[in-house]
């Protein structure tokens, strides 16, 4: 077999200046078309300078595969009049499958001017969108690496409504108050794989929401940042189902959570299957939590009796510090208890002195191995190796 030759299509062959302040948008336009309409499969190029662009949507679907090679460093405009027709994006990948983007560069979303404007920043300001740095709707067979994501407007990546995904040796970074900066955001995805990624940021570093299913994460480095979180799930009573999430190998460091699934009263539908294993926690507050009271707004949520059914959730092997008290948090719904919940060889202590505690309110529980704090009341039930009893 030949190999069939591939074409490169290159940024600065048309037209782009790579100066980091005359706006490169229609080069990168020009030569994304190129290459999308290649028969062959073809290069996108950025080459190793500084390429100033304002929104735009790579389009497909495209001929053949492409990759896009990325080495140098991708701007976003701090012009916030760029992005009136579409608030919500900065770059956004459409339609496009057969995809790798890898070449070690940068994607800068400048989001310094829109934290500054956020409500969650100043609290007199109107509570705004602001766009996601790199966004992915509809992509099937896609691979990204080796890239490093950093100071987004909002969300730093998103994955909506792709199939077979590979996300490796990415690096986000945004500062640790820096609002709503997600670093990977899946929903509606499946079969995706995120593995040896650092992230962190001022929000989740990896959120997993609706639609998701056969989601796994290894090797995932986490701070600062909000921890890893499925959900939030059922916001304004709606239908919500996330399974077999695996996270398998990671290191939490000085997050607001550790490993977290959040949901909000009124929902429906269910999130099962969910693995968290192999995790160390370093100085991280809630470390392992369950939280179906989860409430993001100024006035207090008013109670409702449905709720997203939370089952088959395993712990296993999860050690290391918890900045406060509490180190296992898990509040289940009085009307939709949490079933099938096991804690197995879990070893949490208090970064500084002092007792840790396990808050267990409507879970059922199963104890594997050695499981410190241990809840202190609770419906549970014991698994030693001869036999089961359970107790009130």
């Amino acid at each position: 077999l030949l190999a069939v030759a591939t074409k490169t299509f290159d940024v600065d062959s048309f037209g782009a200046k790579g100066d980091g302040i005359k706006d490169d948008t229609n080069a990168f336009k020009k030569a994304w078309k190129k290459a999308c309409s290649s028969t062959t499969p073809a290069v996108f190029r950025v080459a190793k300078n500084k390429y100033l662009v304002t929104p735009i949507t790579f389009e497909g679907p495209c001929r053949a595969s492409l990759t896009m090679q990325i080495s140098g460093t991708i701007l976003a405009s701090k012009q916030e009049s760029k992005y009136k027709k579409d608030e919500k994006h900065w770059l956004r990948v459409d339609r496009v499958d057969n995809l790798a983007i890898e070449g070690g560069g940068v994607i800068d979303g400048n989001g310094d001017i829109w934290w500054r404007n956020s409500c969650k920043v100043n609290k007199t300001l109107p509570c705004k969108d602001a766009p996601t740095a790199l966004a992915f709707y509809k992509c099937t067979s896609l691979m990204l690496n080796s890239l490093t994501v950093q100071n987004a407007q909002k969300i730093h990546i998103t994955f909506d409504h792709c199939e077979n995904v590979q996300v490796s040796k990415i690096q986000v970074t945004a500062p640790g108050d820096s609002p709503n900066t997600d670093g990977i955001h899946v929903t509606h995805t499946q079969n995706i794989k995120i593995s040896d990624s650092i992230i962190g940021t001022g929000d989740d570093c990896i959120s997993i929401v609706n639609g998701s299913k056969n989601v796994q994460a290894t090797g995932i480095t986490c701070g600062p940042g909000h921890g890893i979180s499925i959900g939030s799930l059922g916001s304004k009573n709606s239908e919500a189902h996330v399974s077999d999430v695996k996270v398998d190998g990671a290191k939490l460091t000085g997050t607001t959570n550790g490993v977290r699934i959040k949901t909000w009263q009124g929902g429906s539908g269910n999130a099962s299957n969910i693995t968290f294993q192999n995790i160390d926690m370093n100085d991280v507050t809630n470390p392992i939590i369950i939280d179906q009271y989860y409430c993001d707004q100024a006035k207090p949520c008013k109670e409702q009796e449905s709720a997203v059914e939370i089952k088959d959730v395993t712990y296993k092997n999860i050690s290391g510090t918890s900045a406060g008290r509490d180190a296992i948090i898990f509040k289940c719904s009085k009307s939709h208890p949490c079933e099938g919940v096991v804690l197995n060889d879990i070893n949490l202590t208090r970064v500084h002195d002092g007792d840790v505690k396990a808050i267990c309110n409507n879970v059922e529980l199963t104890y594997v191995g050695t499981v410190i704090p241990r809840c202190s009341k609770n419906i549970v039930q014991e698994q030693p190796m001869f036999s089961t009893y359970s107790y009130r």
